[in-house]
């Protein structure tokens, strides 16, 4: 039975939201569920992850909050995001079998959690998502080697003697522990030499292909697809020659745009097509200085159906010339395959030059990845060939057990774990001494990274449609922004 109101308001005090309650209920409502009420929508802070010249901040997090608008003291960094461009597919490193080696003399332990923090997700790691490897040995190999090696004066045109050799040592094994831990890992292979039986100078430095083996050295890439396929390891991408233009490494071959073309056009891609292969090739996998070599062979209108992009290195050149690759043939990909950091060089050296070319440079000129060099190497800088390299630092180096991270790890993390493959690098304004590039990832965030130049502490605008932020970095250090 109802009590009349006027003995609600005779009757003892009661808590208020009782006295709601019971005059909700006595004319007839009742009260709003909570899931219904309106909820403000929470404005999140900006993630920002900091690397310095001077070592003291490693990936360094902290947030900030939105701006309230544009603060006119400050020049702005506008992200247009209409204006889209290319689809990221990874960022990372070589595993050379220097490299490989050295991870696998680690114990297990050790050698688990330090895979992890390169490959992990973002919250364990540094989330990379491209390897190259090398199609035989590459210079930061302990010594040369094919898949075919013979007694001088031997030749096996029909590979009956192929195999995987040293790559099931260490390559391999490692290959499949990275794989554990990140099963989407895209893997580009890449050859220094084919075997010297198939070359003119019967060499592993120098020397060009032999023509009456171009059908045999494309069976020999499509055994070596089908090889690594067959122990789950898939090659999405090779490149016919590593840095065909330079016959002083050991190994190397040397390779001209007419015999690259010739290669691709009348055997490489066939071979594929008639093995039922979709592994890309990508040309050219040499410096900067020199696109009119993999126009050439874009022009060709027989080689080109059978290649997906090119690939540079800039140890010459200027970054630049990835885009008139683009210009000329717009419907083809762009890779950026190698750069070394030294023994000799500096941290903050390497970390302002690395950045604004390798990953800012690159990007925004087309490149769909962006690759430092090895990814180890010991306190000697060893392994390597006899000729090969003796200065390449690696993203760590191991020592045993114990490793520790060099500058091209804070390179390429600042990119890689937070630049998932399948972002879209979209418009940003050059300022001067901040070089930037932005994109939006799958999930719909916005990733831009910031590079200061100066040696002094500079403050920005940044805006992303009606978002502003306000940010800061101190000289000689690169900072990635997402929202």
């Amino acid at each position: 039975m109802h009590m009349p109101l006027t003995s609600v308001k005779n009757s003892l005090p009661m808590p208020p939201i009782l006295a709601i309650l019971l005059l909700a209920h006595l004319w007839g409502c009742k009260p709003k569920p909570e899931d219904e009420m309106p909820v403000p929508t929470p404005v999140l802070p900006v993630q920002v992850w900091t690397t310095s010249g001077n070592a003291v901040n490693l990936l360094y997090n902290k947030t900030i909050d939105f701006a309230e608008g544009k603060d006119d003291r400050f020049p702005t960094i506008a992200i247009d995001s209409s204006q889209r461009f290319q689809t990221v597919e990874g960022f990372g490193y070589t595993l050379t079998g220097g490299s490989a080696l050295l991870l696998s003399q680690m114990g297990a332990q050790e050698r688990a959690t330090l895979l992890k923090e390169f490959f992990g997700a973002p919250d364990q790691g540094s989330a990379v998502s491209y390897i190259r490897i090398s199609l035989g040995a590459s210079d930061l190999d302990p010594e040369v080697f094919s898949y075919n090696d013979l007694p001088s004066g031997q030749t096996d045109p029909d590979l009956l003697k192929f195999n995987l050799s040293r790559d099931t040592l260490y390559l391999i094994p490692v290959l499949k522990e990275i794989l554990a831990i990140r099963p989407d890992l895209t893997l580009m292979a890449s050859p220094w030499s084919p075997p010297k039986w198939m070359k003119t100078n019967n060499s592993s430095v120098g020397g060009n292909l032999k023509p009456e083996y171009y059908g045999v050295y494309s069976r020999y890439f499509v055994k070596y697809i089908q090889a690594m396929a067959a122990r789950g390891i898939r090659i999405d991408a090779v490149t016919p020659q590593n840095e065909p233009q330079h016959g002083g490494n050991n190994p190397s071959m040397v390779m001209s745009f007419l015999q690259q073309a010739d290669f691709i056009k009348n055997h490489l891609g066939p071979a594929f097509q008639q093995a039922g292969l979709d592994t890309k090739i990508i040309i050219w996998d040499h410096n900067c200085d020199n696109p009119a070599y993999p126009i050439a062979i874009l022009d060709d209108p027989a080689a080109k159906p059978f290649v997906h992009g090119t690939a540079f290195h800039l140890y010459a050149g200027d970054v630049s010339a990835m885009s008139q690759v683009h210009a000329a043939h717009p419907d083809k990909g762009l890779y950026f395959t190698e750069q070394w950091t030294g023994s000799t060089s500096q941290f903050n050296t390497d970390l302002k030059w690395h950045m604004k070319n390798v990953i800012i440079g690159t990007m925004r000129n087309w490149s769909r990845v962006a690759l430092e060099w090895n990814l180890a190497n010991d306190p000697n800088f060893e392994p390597h060939t006899p000729g090969g390299c003796t200065q390449c630092k690696g993203a760590v180096t191991i020592d045993g057990s114990k490793s520790s991270k060099n500058v091209s790890y804070y390179i390429i993390a600042q990119a890689s774990k937070f630049v998932p493959p399948g972002s879209v690098r979209v418009s940003s304004n050059l300022l001067t001494e901040l070089p930037n590039v932005a994109f939006i990832t799958p999930e719909g965030k916005f990733v831009l990274l910031v590079l200061n130049e100066s040696n002094q502490l500079k403050t920005f605008n940044i805006q992303a449609g009606d978002k502003w932020i306000t940010g800061s970095l101190y000289g000689e250090t690169v900072g990635t922004f997402v929202w």
